[in-house]
Parts: C-alpha cells; structure tokens; sequence
C-alpha cells in the first residue's frame, strides 16, 4: 500500500519545509498555510521518500508538501489523479521543474532532486491529509 509519509509546509518559498502533523488542502489552491499554496499549476508538490534516503536526507528537505512512500511517482503522467485518504483528489499538473536561481536547499544540500523526481498537482477535491493516509492512483 502505497502512503503518505510527511506532510511539509513553510511560510517562505526556496526554503526547507518543516513536517506538520497534519494539514488542510483546499480545493484550486493547495495546502492551508504553505508558501506555495496559489492558484495555478503547482498547488501541491510530492517526492517519494525512496528518492530522498538515497541522498540521506529527511522528509521536507527538498521543500516537498507530501513525502510519498511506494507510489512510484516515476510513472506518473499529466493529468493522472491521485487519491489520498478518502476524500483528496489530486491531478498531475507537472513533472519535475526547472530550477532558475540555485536556492537555500541547493546551497544547503549541494543538490535538488525535485526539478528531476518531483512532480506537482493541483486540487481537484481538498480535505484534510495526515501520515500513513492512503494513496491511490486513479
């Protein structure tokens, strides 16, 4: 079964996110409380925590909102939906990003896996997540 491992937010963008017991997506615009939480085509972002062990870092290190555990997000694709828990449904905007500025996670970790391993979505259906929530893909 494929789960949520960590939930992260910060109040700034470029920065490490720090793990929150548990947050509120809303619908069109991301998770309640994040930097990133807009309208537009990266509400939430997702790395898998599989990615993150092999350069030995922590959930929320490369600034992910959801830290995913046996969801190969290698096979995702846009538009693909994700379900998490019962009542989040999420739709693959992007798959990685392109890094313009070498920002405080590159300074600090000499390297950033998102722009090649993450992959963002928007809300379709918000609600609350919290680690060890289910995640599907639809």
């Amino acid at each position: 079964m494929a789960k949520v491992i960590s939930i992260n937010v910060s109040r700034k963008k470029g920065v490490k996110k720090g793990p929150v017991s548990a947050a509120n997506l809303i619908e069109g615009v991301g998770i309640e409380g994040d930097a990133h939480a807009m309208n537009g085509k990266r509400q939430v972002s997702l790395l898998a925590v599989e990615d993150i062990m092999k350069v030995q870092l922590k959930p929320g290190d490369f600034a992910e909102n959801i830290t995913t555990e046996g969801l190969d997000l290698s096979a995702v694709r846009i538009c693909d939906k994700i379900r998490i828990g019962k009542n989040i449904l999420l739709e693959i905007s992007q798959i990685g990003k392109e890094c313009h500025t070498r920002c405080e996670i590159y300074k600090n970790v000499g390297d950033c896996i998102m722009p090649k391993k993450g992959v963002f979505a928007e809300v379709l259906s918000g609600g609350n997540v919290s680690a060890g929530d289910e995640i599907v893909i639809i």
